[in-house]
């Protein structure tokens, strides 16, 4: 199967990272025409429009990671909204499809809405990104001054937070790798999620997160 991107048809073969020249107006004219179909994925940055088909893997490892996040907010009672796909995007700046988001500390800003606007919406508190090809750039999501980022690659999980200039801070954000997530301080998320992979591996993804459940019961 060979790649194919024409104004009638897109189609990548599962794995494939395509880089085409682009302007945010050619973006906005693929992502209408892919429609809700959730592969090929499709990101812009200025200049810059990325494609990708994931792999199987991939998407088993994203509900992976996403339950233990799911388990986790339950044992520690929090409340929370979770969106698979979506789109976030800035006009001429960046559009991008976070593999998973999850809304923590404002949940209650976006409840109900059936669409967000991300000029006035408050961004994801946590986003979920898992690599089999190369594809992430964590600095997609600065723009968006989401707080923090897990990127899942190589089977190792990077915790990026924001971190705003002590000297201006509403100028200048990066991101930096903690040791641990700002929603789960005490709790190892990497050694969690790695555990849940290798039961999923061995037996399935029902045994995994059953056997996450007991360990963290809803509290």
């Amino acid at each position: 199967m060979f790649a194919v991107v024409t104004p009638e048809k897109i189609q990548l073969p599962p794995g494939t990272v395509l880089r085409l020249p682009g302007t945010w107006q050619e973006y906005q004219a693929l992502s209408q025409q892919l429609g809700e179909r959730s592969s090929p994925r499709i990101k812009y940055r200025p200049g810059e429009i990325l494609l990708m088909a994931p792999l199987p893997n991939h998407g088993r490892m994203v509900h992976v990671a996403a339950n233990v996040v799911t388990v986790l907010l339950d044992h520690l009672g929090r409340q929370h909204e979770a969106f698979t796909p979506i789109t976030m995007d800035l006009p001429e700046e960046r559009g991008i499809e976070p593999d998973y988001c999850f809304y923590i500390d404002n949940w209650a800003a976006i409840s109900g809405k059936d669409r967000i606007d991300w000029t006035v919406d408050p961004p994801p508190d946590l986003v979920i990104e898992v690599d089999v090809t190369s594809y992430t750039d964590v600095n997609d999501y600065l723009p968006y001054r989401v707080p923090e980022v897990w990127l899942f690659k190589k089977n190792k999980l990077a915790i990026h937070q924001l971190q705003s200039d002590s000297v201006t801070p509403s100028l200048t954000y990066r991101y930096t790798v903690a040791s641990s997530s700002r929603y789960f301080p005490n709790i190892n998320v990497s050694e969690l999620i790695l555990e849940c992979l290798q039961i999923t591996r061995e037996q399935n993804t029902s045994t995994a997160i059953l056997e996450l459940r007991r360990r963290f019961p809803i509290g």
